[in-house]
C-alpha cells in the first residue's frame, strides 16, 4: 500500500488516546486525536481521514452525536464505537445512525486492529464501486 491511513480516536479518556495513538502509529498509520464529538468535528472540518473510531460516552458531543453529524456532513466516512457500558439500546442507535461497527472496551488491540483494517477496506471498496 502506496499511501498511509488516517485514523481519528475520539475519547475523553487520555489512557485509550494514547494508548491506540502508540499503537496504530506503530502499525504506519497516521493518527490524529480528540477529547470529544466538538474537537473532532472542529479537526474533521479541515482534514479527510480514511475512519473514525469515537467513544460514545463523551462530554458535550458524544459518540452517537458525533456519528449523526458525520453521516450528516462525510456520509462516505466509516465510524466505529467503542463503550464501556455496552447496551441493547446504544447498540441499536449506533445501527440506525449507520455506524460501521461496535466494539466493546476492554478490547483485544489485535482484534481491534483487524475490525479497522477491515472497515477502511470495506468503505475504499464501496467508494470504488460508486465511482
Amino acid at each position: 500500500m502506496s499511501t498511509s491511513r488516517t485514523i481519528m480516536v475520539v475519547d475523553d479518556e487520555l489512557l485509550i488516546r494514547d494508548l491506540l495513538y502508540d499503537f496504530f502509529s506503530n502499525q504506519g498509520w497516521r493518527i490524529l486525536v480528540a477529547e470529544n464529538g466538538e474537537a473532532a468535528l472542529d479537526q474533521l472540518a479541515d482534514i479527510d481521514v480514511d475512519v473514525v473510531l469515537a467513544d460514545i460516552k463523551m462530554p458535550e458531543l458524544d459518540g452517537l452525536e458525533l456519528t449523526e453529524r458525520l453521516g450528516e456532513e462525510k456520509p462516505q466516512l466509516p465510524v466505529v464505537l467503542m463503550t464501556g457500558y455496552p447496551s441493547v439500546d446504544t447498540a441499536v442507535s449506533a445501527l440506525r445512525l449507520r455506524a460501521a461497527d461496535y466494539i466493546v472496551k476492554p478490547f483485544n488491540i489485535n482484534q481491534l486492529y483487524k475490525l479497522i483494517d477491515r472497515t477502511v477496506e470495506q468503505a475504499q471498496a464501496e467508494v470504488r464501486d460508486s465511482a
